[in-house]
């Protein structure tokens, strides 16, 4: 392949210029202009089904239930039309939520669930464990409120992935399914995965089980919040699957992640993520349309100058901000702080050089990421004047 196609070339250029930054913001002021309503999110009787406060579905794609009393879930559809692909896009569910989150993937007729982070990160819950603790019958978990029930068959550890399988019954007419869960375990939060060559793998994986297709309802895709990781997969994803059809080309990343912004607020999260994106999709470009071609991390002539990041107070809610029991969770942001309170300035990494995954390693749990805030529309949120606490 060609390395002067305008991808790379746009990445050559991003890094010479130290842009990432200059080009996360523009993306996510060009986004704001698009934002869409969230009423649902801040009613009183939803509030408390929100994990963030400042990350909220917009009501037009958000996911609707009719299983149980509740019709509300933190989650939205995103639809890439020209790659063919929906994802469903949601935040880590919480203990309140669990049965809300198994009566989606029954009424979508997922086939699977990739999960992009770990239970705890940083000391802090970031998302409830959903499954059974262990395998078999006695452990079996049920959700009267929906009527249905879960069973965890069995566990494949892949060294930085496990692959579950899980068993979802309807007790009233006994039918059931069997669930594939994709677990991630070394993303950092705010981060990225060390390796562009380790995640391609996953993703190759996941696609191999035929979970992604059209022929199937859409898979779920969470992580923490449901914006950052979780949006960093699905624009790889679904940029790969263009440049298949159309070239390397024909793509332009950003504007796809225009598209995805529309259905659901904040997706990417940092400029290092942004980064690492154009980075997996050119290395992933290159194993689908030129095997034997060297890593893109070759093609980079140096690497970045730092990026300079300030982090305002208008930037995350306070503590302040209480909406009433139960309590408000911490900002997302005060783990990317020194322990004098001061924002951490570091320079995105290096491109890592590519490794087999019998090679790959886990490289840190987040401490070491960019400081950039969730990155959704605050402004918008606070136009309404309310915000939803989460549960912990």
């Amino acid at each position: 392949m060609s390395t002067g196609n305008n991808i790379e070339s746009e990445f050559r250029r991003l890094n010479e210029k130290n842009e990432w930054s200059a080009l996360f913001q523009k993306i996510r002021s060009e986004s704001a202009k698009n934002t869409c309503g969230f009423l649902e999110a801040v009613k009183p009787q939803n509030k408390n089904l929100n994990r963030y406060r400042d990350v909220s579905p917009f009501d037009h794609s958000r996911i609707v239930l009719t299983r149980g009393r509740v019709d509300y879930i933190n989650a939205n559809l995103i639809k890439v039309e020209k790659a063919n692909r929906k994802y469903i896009l949601t935040q880590g569910p919480l203990i309140n939520t669990v049965s809300h989150f198994w009566a989606m993937v029954w009424e979508q007729q997922s086939k699977a669930v990739l999960m992009l982070n770990k239970l705890v990160e940083k000391k802090q819950e970031k998302c409830f464990q959903y499954w059974p603790s262990k395998l078999g019958d006695d452990y079996l978990m049920t959700f009267d409120d929906v009527g249905l029930s879960l069973q965890y068959i069995k566990q494949e550890d892949h060294s930085y992935y496990l692959q579950r399988v899980l068993r979802l019954t309807d007790m009233k007419t006994r039918e059931s399914r069997d669930i594939l869960q994709f677990h991630y375990t070394t993303w950092p939060d705010f981060g990225v995965p060390s390796s562009p060559t380790a995640f391609l793998e996953f993703l190759r994986k996941v696609r191999d089980a035929g979970v992604l297709e059209a022929d199937v309802g859409p898979a779920v895709v969470h992580c923490s919040a449901g914006i950052g990781r979780s949006g960093t997969f699905c624009l790889v994803d679904s940029c790969l699957v263009l440049i298949e059809k159309f070239g390397i080309n024909s793509i332009d990343v950003k504007e796809i992640l225009y598209e995805m912004r529309r259905y659901r607020m904040g997706l990417i999260q940092t400029p290092e993520q942004l980064r690492f994106s154009y980075q997996a999709i050119i290395e992933g470009a290159q194993q689908q349309l030129s095997p034997n071609s060297s890593p893109v991390e070759n093609h980079v002539i140096s690497p970045p100058d730092p990026i300079i990041n300030e982090v305002g107070d208008d930037d995350v809610a306070s503590d302040s901000d209480d909406d009433g029991p139960p309590p408000l969770p911490p900002p997302r942001l005060d783990s990317l702080k020194k322990p004098n309170g001061t924002p951490v300035d570091r320079p995105l990494p290096n491109i890592p050089n590519s490794v087999s995954c019998n090679d790959f390693h886990y490289e840190g749990d987040g401490d070491e990421v960019s400081q950039f805030l969730v990155a959704c529309d605050l402004s918008v949120a606070r136009a309404f004047g309310v915000f939803a606490p989460q549960i912990r």
